[in-house]
């Protein structure tokens, strides 16, 4: 199970981000303040931290120059919250080392989605498609998932959302609704997470045959 440190001093999007993720079967730690977000950070290494920018006392540019100073942050998806929509303000926080940003207000679905493609970019890259777990993979992939569910698992690799996927396809939300259940029951993928990494395994696979 993935692990996400949130770091947020405003308590209701706090608790709201970690029930959202908490839901979607993801392990959530929270940190109220920079100070007790690199703490939770360095008892424990999570999988990807989500932090907000404007907090009292150790901002969020303090909290990932912190991490960053004895490599801790290494190879771990840094995401900065803000309600600040600006391109000077994104500029930045990329130039600092950020993987990406989520601009408030958002829904659970984007947050899900924010989380979900950044950890399926580390599953890609740590993926060895000569392996022989791969291949069974592969093998279950081609036998148990029919051509429309590998189109809608490919999308949910690529991070859409149940709305997009469905006009991607021109299919209604509740026939996404129904088919993701499919694939989650098919591939033993529990979360959204887990169904993610089965995407790129399925990028291996022609769709036609």
């Amino acid at each position: 199970m993935h692990s996400i440190l949130v770091i947020e001093d405003e308590r209701a999007n706090l608790l709201f981000m970690g029930k959202v993720l908490s839901s979607a079967g993801f392990d959530v730690r929270l940190a109220s303040d920079g100070e007790s977000g690199i703490a939770s950070f360095r008892e424990k290494r999570p999988n990807l931290v989500l932090c907000d920018i404007n907090m009292p006392g150790m901002d969020g540019y303090s909290v990932l120059e912190s991490l960053k100073s004895d490599g801790s942050i290494n190879n771990i998806p840094f995401i900065f919250v803000t309600s600040i929509d600006g391109r000077e303000e994104q500029r930045r926080g990329m130039c600092e080392g950020a993987d990406d940003y989520l601009t408030k207000p958002f829904t659970a679905e984007e947050l899900v989605k924010t989380v979900v493609s950044r950890l399926c970019r580390i599953e890609m890259h740590s993926l060895q498609p000569e392996t022989p777990n791969f291949q069974d993979e592969i093998v279950t992939l081609s036998q148990k998932v029919t051509i429309r569910e590998r189109e809608i698992l490919q999308l949910v690799g690529q991070g859409l959302t149940t709305k997009e996927i469905a006009v991607r396809l021109d299919i209604h939300r509740n026939t996404v609704d129904v088919h993701r259940a499919s694939l989650m029951r098919k591939l033993g993928a529990p979360n959204a997470a887990k169904l993610a990494r089965w995407a790129f395994i399925a990028e291996q696979i022609p769709t036609a045959n």
